[in-house]
């Protein structure tokens, strides 16, 4: 919460104005740290809820104004383009019109059958978010303005129809064959990926065997598109050498990983897709890995 109009010298503010959303202590929340600074607690809500709120107003001294807003508005920033703001949603509600303040007072704000239709999105080169701007305009001096950020998450409509399992086979010619198989290709945020891996011929001495969850974003359009590859969770599969015919059973909790579903092209501005990455490591450390794409999908609100 805060108040664009303290003098510059250091003069008491007019008023003060804080927005809050009704219910939010019940809601799950999210922990945001907005550029560097301490980390916020956020509420979150579903994309078809109603957001409604109070904005208070402590008002210090008499104060004209020529009308009081809320704004809600869904904007996509790019990192790399700081000046880049790009709004998808933007509905303005005026709650009062032209008047004087002469004491501290509050307003109610709805804003109903708003469409929120891409999910909150903190990146490593955008961010999607949402948020309530309150704005006291006045004639002669500065806006007074308040901001209130929530997070907005959308739950699939149910499981996905087609869900078939994934089976690879990778090798070097001569060296190694192996063929590994993943129970489904798309999995919920809290699902677990079970998998077998089968080595079929097995000619060069394997150190160890991993298995990681890679995230990748790309950000921008055109010739201005930035791609970020992050490695969110790795676990060893098995450590020693197999033999042929071996089976490793594989077992991944996603549950623990900080995840979000699935995006494809959002508002033609950004993607982030997941992989699978199966790496072998020989005793004279040479990698040998295999990606296999993931979709991911929300199953509940949290």
């Amino acid at each position: 919460f805060f108040d664009n109009a303290m003098s510059f010298f250091g003069f008491r503010p007019s008023a003060s104005l804080s927005l809050t959303f009704d219910g939010e202590a019940g809601r799950p929340t999210v922990a945001l740290k907005p550029d560097g600074k301490q980390s916020v607690e956020v509420p979150i809500y579903a994309g078809a809820d109603e957001i409604r709120g109070t904005l208070d107003i402590k008002v210090a001294k008499k104060i004209e104004h020529i009308g009081i807003k809320v704004e809600l508005i869904g904007e996509i920033d790019m990192f790399y383009d700081r000046s880049n703001h790009s709004e998808f949603t933007s509905v303005v509600k005026e709650i009062s019109p032209p008047g004087v303040l002469t004491t501290s007072t509050s307003f109610p704000f709805e804003f109903k059958s708003v469409e929120k239709p891409y999910e909150s999105y903190a990146g490593l080169n955008v961010r999607l978010r949402y948020f309530v701007r309150a704005t006291i305009t006045r004639q002669y001096s500065s806006n007074m303005t308040a901001e209130r950020e929530f997070w907005v998450q959308n739950v699939s409509e149910g499981e996905p129809e087609i869900n078939t399992s994934i089976k690879m086979e990778v090798g070097i010619e001569d060296c190694l064959h192996i063929e590994f198989e993943y129970n489904k290709s798309k999995y919920h945020l809290r699902d677990v990926v079970i998998g077998k891996i089968y080595f079929l011929l097995v000619r060069i001495k394997i150190k160890h065997m991993e298995l990681a969850v890679i995230k990748r974003e790309a950000a921008g359009s055109g010739p201005n598109v930035y791609n970020e590859s992050e490695t969110l969770t790795k676990f060893e599969v098995m450590d020693g050498a197999p033999v042929r015919g071996e089976s490793i059973p594989i077992r991944l909790f996603l549950s623990g990983v900080d995840l979000t579903p699935t995006y494809r092209d959002v508002n033609n501005k950004f993607s982030t897709r997941y992989y699978l990455n199966l790496v072998l490591v020989d005793e004279e450390d040479r990698r040998y890995f295999k990606q296999q794409e993931i979709v991911l999908w929300r199953k509940e609100i949290g």
